[in-house]
């Protein structure tokens, strides 16, 4: 008896045979594209400490992101027109005859060779000075609210009180990298203390340095850059540092090489600025201001709240 033939078609003839599992683990696995790189404009840009762009001045704490940094102060607010705003123009431009590389704060050197000429004919011309309640404060992005609220609420407990200016000094930053000209207060110091002291607190409860024992209440007029001579000496106290966060910067060595510093104000300097200056500083017309809201700066943010009218 014949078997019976069994016909395939021309396409089963040609069908390829199934791989099995062991051949396809022989097969390298297949490559994964690469995505194109981010493009640059899309990418956080990390914060560039470049001294040349800050007139040599070089972070003293490092950045650390999410970070800020934050300063409480009391703000007073120069009319161009008044006396007491061509006082301070006539003390820098003594002051920078004896150290030329003074540098003015809160105003520009433009501004006091203009009221030198003669008062301001703009109707809201002013410059605005600082009188710091803590020390240079550094804020998570979490406690920014909590920070601001704490202040807020010693603002509602205090009153607007009268100030003045009553001396010119030089302090120096805690590092000493850099020295300033400042106004000391007179009139108003314990106020300020009773503010400075409400915010320990807050403070602590954070875990930020509380603001010095015994202050030096104080408006800086102009700064300089400190050589190493200077800053390798024993340290001030803490009445003498200074708590801006913008002054918390030190020079590096390469900076001090393209940046012009000096080893310290000279010592005749701020004598005769009190001597020649000193009566018309503290005169009732002159040196005396309100002190009528608390400013609170957190990165570029400032905030501000009046003080208690009654």
């Amino acid at each position: 008896m014949k078997r019976l033939l069994v016909e395939y078609s021309s396409s089963d003839e040609e069908a390829p045979l199934s791989a099995t599992p062991l051949e396809l683990d022989n097969f390298p696995p297949p490559k994964r594209r690469q995505l194109p790189p981010l493009s640059t404009h899309l990418l956080p840009q990390a914060p560039v400490d470049n001294p040349a762009l800050h007139q040599g001045r070089q972070r003293t704490t490092p950045h650390v992101e999410g970070q800020f940094a934050a300063h409480v102060y009391i703000p007073v607010t120069v009319s161009k027109k008044s006396r007491l705003f061509g006082l301070l123009s006539r003390i820098f431009s003594a002051a920078q005859e004896s150290v030329p590389i003074l540098h003015p704060i809160g105003f520009t050197k433009a501004d006091a060779d203009a009221a030198r000429e003669g008062p301001s004919t703009s109707d809201d011309g002013h410059v605005e000075l600082h009188i710091s309640l803590t020390r240079p404060t550094y804020l998570r992005a979490h406690q920014h609210e909590e920070f601001r609220r704490a202040v807020q609420a010693i603002a509602r407990t205090r009153v607007k009180f009268p100030a003045s200016f009553a001396t010119v000094s030089e302090l120096t930053n805690d590092e000493r990298t850099r020295t300033f000209l400042t106004l000391e207060i007179g009139a108003g110091h314990e106020h300020l203390k009773e503010l400075s002291d409400g915010l320990t607190p807050l403070l602590r409860s954070i875990r930020q340095k509380e603001f010095y024992e015994q202050p030096r209440f104080h408006a800086s007029i102009a700064w300089a850059l400190l050589d190493d001579s200077r800053a390798s000496a024993a340290p001030c106290s803490a009445s003498e540092s200074l708590a801006r966060p913008e002054e918390d910067s030190t020079p590096s060595p390469a900076v001090e090489s393209r940046f012009p510093t000096i080893a310290s104000f000279p010592p005749s300097l701020v004598p005769q600025l009190q001597k020649e200056f000193g009566r018309e500083l503290v005169s009732p017309v002159v040196g005396t201001f309100d002190a009528e809201e608390i400013c609170v700066r957190i990165g570029r943010e400032v905030r501000k709240w009046k003080l208690s009218a009654v």
